[in-house]
């Protein structure tokens, strides 16, 4: 997850534990961070402790890189470019949907306001993307 509020990184660690959706959870705080970490440069170059995801959920307001920067760069890097990117935002802007989308998004969500909604939000994800549907390794 890329995500510089440290709250809605809390938040949803919480809702994903709270779902019951097991997986290992990253953080990473913006966008230079986030390919850093897909890269594995400076403090990511571990594979055992920064495996490659699985699915990125990417917030689009951050500093430095924000997430329209790194979404589009993931999508061009070949490495890269079949992680599923969620983005999840606070954004409703639909120039922020269209241009997610026709950047490579796997999905476009606003997220919640409440907490039980972010648990529901991370229970159809979880379902979704790990239960359901097929990756590449």
């Amino acid at each position: 997850m890329a995500d510089d509020d440290a709250d809605d990184r809390m938040f949803t660690k919480e809702a994903l534990e709270e779902s019951r959706v097991l997986n290992d959870l990253k953080f990473v705080e913006d966008g230079e961070e986030l390919m850093d970490y897909l890269n594995r440069r400076g403090k990511f170059t571990d594979p055992e402790t920064a495996p490659r995801p699985g699915l990125i959920l990417l917030d689009l307001n951050m500093p430095r890189k924000d997430g329209r920067e790194a979404l589009k760069e993931i999508k061009e890097s070949p490495e890269l470019r079949r992680i599923p990117v969620v983005v999840m935002t606070t954004s409703k802007a639909e120039e922020d949907i269209f241009r997610s989308y026709d950047s490579g998004a796997s999905s476009f969500i606003t997220k919640p306001v409440t907490f039980d909604r972010l648990v529901d939000l991370m229970r159809a994800l979880g379902d979704y993307w790990v239960e359901f549907v097929e990756l590449p390794d």
